[in-house]
């Protein structure tokens, strides 16, 4: 228990808290762009370099010379940053990994029979696979990637496909039977028989699943006559569809990684005058970062603006962050970012949200709820039509992208096991959010459905809880946990769900949200901060989420005590909201670790404006 002197601490640091969360405002509404929302920053990815490189290497030998300037960049980058021990991690702060080391290793080889520089790193590289994983080898080397994402191919083939264009497997078509076949030929199927089948890719994988099957299929055909003969049918009608389904950029999913798969693969099928792989390669040109470098994606626009938007309302009105006259543009654009129409790539219904503001995005159930709930802070009273119209269609886009469990995926229902198809705690307990915060002013008919689906979500999200009390997300992890998993994020995310209002009480619910607590306050590190797990190294992101969590109107005395632990420890890191570091805790797709430099400041802003209502409110 907290002693009283603990207690008149707390209540004496309303003053310091608040000028430390005014600086804290102040940083994060600087970072706005000319238009008035946020970009964010993504760090610079070796993984997404290496694939770029590898892209823009293959081009210019058959024939793109303007490209050159951009593969000598990219190569200089990425001997720059080969980390000590020889290997690459996806980020300059991340230590070394198979996958990451793997595809620089393949493309620096290419690139190597004519650079002495990328040779010996090249040479490094394979010193650090002996190292942990025995002779790269291509037997071994399709192994261990193989291994690595289990039954889910779609990362493991694209890795094994660049070192095949890249020569590290032989010549011929020997060097090819390392790579698993794709069966690009089910793209041709009608998208509602996908859930059918059980394709052996995640469901926003299609371009690579069309690409990377018809290069294998080029170099190394089946040998059974009747697929041989399948596939040569269908080469052309599925290439029509890949390029029907390429974005306006040029960039799938706005991620270089596989954009570049796709246009090398393309390539590796004397397809590079292809429409798909001119627009792939122009995607690439225009993402390069002056430094030679590629981020994991373009930007997150969307979601770091709806994270923005409500860390600013955590505290106070957000009239008093964004007066009427800045709100208004930030509003119009977000509603702007909504899909009207049934997406073409996915086939998603109309109604969600991306993460970018960008064509190459996707609507999913993490970005969906974090509008609804922007929406909410930049409408308090004044909802119009448009409004209204748009606010019921996200909750039917929500409603509709249900699992049967009642938890949320994240692209797509039905589309199979694999991860993104699967429920989430952190998915699911931001849909809980968005539907309570809309659930007054919905039409009768729809708020029945909700209330259904929020009992059903609760449910989910108890039986989801770990034994210790944790909840594991799916889209944030940390590098030193033994999973690479971060059930602090997945944690906080689920307990900050404890403001919903069910239409039933739930007394499963409420235990549930007691453990997650407690699991909370035990993992707080002794400095003060957290980490993503008990016993590990505490960052901003983490502190910051889980005091966000923490500080409810019911804390506790333990509660109020820990958050100021956590305060104090947040104020000491980022010298009073002067500086913030962002650390690489974010996952994107395959598990790909990306720093965001928004990150710390909108998490810390949340933060302490959450926590500047308990402790102003405990000193009325």
């Amino acid at each position: 228990m907290t002693d009283p002197a603990t207690t008149a601490k707390t209540r004496q640091s309303s003053t310091p808290l608040d000028a430390f969360a005014h600086q804290a405002r102040q940083s994060l509404l600087a970072e706005r762009n000319a238009v008035g929302h946020w970009t964010g920053e993504l760090s610079s990815s070796a993984l997404s370099t290496a694939t770029a490189v590898c892209a823009l290497e293959l081009a210019r030998r058959a024939g793109e010379p303007s490209v050159e300037p951009l593969i000598d960049a990219g190569r200089a980058w990425l001997l720059e940053h080969q980390n000590v021990d020889g290997g690459w991690g996806d980020t300059t702060d991340s230590p070394s990994n198979i996958s990451t080391t793997t595809l620089c290793w393949a493309v620096l080889g290419l690139m190597g029979e004519h650079d002495e520089r990328a040779r010996k790193a090249h040479e490094r590289a394979a010193a650090w696979w002996r190292s942990e994983a025995g002779e790269p080898a291509p037997d071994r080397i399709a192994s261990i990637i193989s291994q690595r994402y289990g039954v889910d191919r779609t990362f493991s083939v694209p890795i094994l496909t660049m070192c095949a264009l890249c020569g590290r497997f032989g010549t011929g078509p020997e060097a090819w039977q390392h790579v698993r076949s794709i069966p690009f030929e089910m793209a041709a199927i009608p998208h509602r028989l996908y859930k059918w089948i059980g394709l052996p890719m995640v469901s926003y994988a299609l371009p690579a699943l069309i690409a990377m099957g018809q290069v294998k299929h080029h170099h190394r055909p089946s040998g059974n006559p009747a697929i041989r003969m399948l596939r040569n049918g269908l080469r052309t009608k599925t290439l029509r569809i890949l390029e029907s389904i390429q974005p306006e950029s040029g960039g799938f999913l706005e991620a270089a990684p596989l954009t570049s798969f796709v246009s090398m693969s393309l390539i590796g099928c004397d397809l590079r005058e292809h429409p798909v792989v001119r627009r792939a390669l122009g995607f690439l040109k225009s993402t390069v970062r002056t430094d030679g470098s590629w981020p994991i994606d373009t930007n997150l626009a969307t979601w770091v603006t709806t994270l923005s938007i409500n860390a600013l309302a955590s505290g106070e009105p957000l009239l008093s962050s964004l007066p009427s006259a800045e709100q208004e543009p930030v509003r119009s654009w977000l509603l702007g970012q909504q899909y009207r129409t049934e997406h073409p790539y996915t086939h998603a219904a109309p109604g969600g949200w991306a993460w970018t503001d960008l064509s190459g995005g996707v609507p999913d159930a993490d970005d969906t709820p974090g509008a609804l709930l922007a929406l909410r802070k930049l409408s308090e009273g004044s909802v119009d039509d448009v409004l209204r119209s748009a606010v019921a269609a996200g909750v039917q886009w929500l409603l509709g992208l249900r699992n049967r469990d009642g938890g949320m995926p994240t692209f797509c229902r039905g589309w199979g096991k694999l991860p993104f198809d699967r429920s989430s705690p952190d998915l699911t307990a931001h849909a809980l959010r968005a539907w309570s915060a809309w659930r007054e002013g919905l039409p009768a008919a729809l708020g029945e459905r909700t209330d259904e689906a929020m009992s059903k979500a609760v449910r989910y999200l108890v039986s989801a809880q770990r034994a210790d009390g944790a909840w594991v997300p799916l889209w944030f992890g940390n590098q030193a946990e033994a999973q690479q998993e971060n059930p602090l994020y997945g944690t906080s995310r689920v307990v900050r769900a404890a403001s919903v209002k069910l239409s039933e009480e739930s007394p499963a619910w409420t235990e549930a949200l007691g453990r997650g607590r407690s699991w909370l306050l035990a993992a707080q590190h002794p400095s003060g901060g957290w980490g993503g797990a008990p016993g590990l190294e505490p960052t901003l992101e983490e502190t910051a989420l889980a005091i966000d969590a923490l500080a409810q109107p019911s804390a506790s005395e333990d509660e109020r005590a820990a958050l100021e632990r956590g305060i104090d420890w947040l104020a000491q890191r980022t010298e009073n909201g002067a500086r913030f570091e962002a650390a690489p805790i974010g996952l994107y797709f395959a598990k790909l670790w990306y720093r965001e430099k928004l990150y710390p400041k909108i998490f810390s802003v949340m933060a302490l404006g959450r926590a500047s209502r308990v402790f102003s409110s405990e000193s009325k």
